[in-house]
């Protein structure tokens, strides 16, 4: 599977989130075993109105939702993986008026489980927000409906 499918295949699946389009996600790279999400900022993000700060649960969201959707990214054939576990560490707070970025890897696939590492960051990838690992549950692609299947491969036959 090349890039621009991942990409295609990633932008699909966020479509149908309807907390990532509300937050306006969206895919910024894709390639093997790792994805870049961005959350713009907005007023509607805004934790703390006297600073502009970003609410924790937006980013979490983000970082979430970018290592549920690199799996994607390390996998030939989709399949939907839920989450089990998400543990996140904050470092600091985003800076007001910028656009958060998330950068999710697989570090290993097993017949079960997946497992991510994912970093929050805004203008340099160095300055870390937040980082989390994430564990998902492989429930096989014959487990996901058909029609869904279909929507997110663009009608592939997998």
């Amino acid at each position: 599977m090349n890039d621009s499918l991942r990409m295609d295949r990633v932008r699909r699946f966020i479509g149908t989130l309807n907390q990532a389009c509300e937050l306006g996600l969206a895919v910024e790279s894709a390639r093997e075993g790792e994805l870049v999400l961005r959350l713009p900022y907005s007023d509607q993000i805004v934790g703390n109105p006297d600073t502009g700060v970003i609410h924790g649960g937006a980013i979490t969201t983000l970082m979430d939702t970018a290592s549920g959707s690199v799996i994607m990214c390390a996998l030939d054939d989709f399949e939907l993986c839920p989450t089990l576990d998400l543990r996140v560490d904050y470092m600091r707070a985003a800076e007001p008026g910028h656009p958060v970025y998330a950068r999710a890897i697989v570090y290993r696939v097993t017949n079960n489980i997946i497992f991510t590492r994912c970093e929050a960051y805004q203008a340099d990838p160095d300055q870390t927000i937040a980082h989390c690992v994430g564990t998902f549950m492989r429930i096989g692609p014959e487990a996901t409906p058909k029609a869904y299947r279909e929507l997110i491969t663009g009608g592939g036959g997998e």
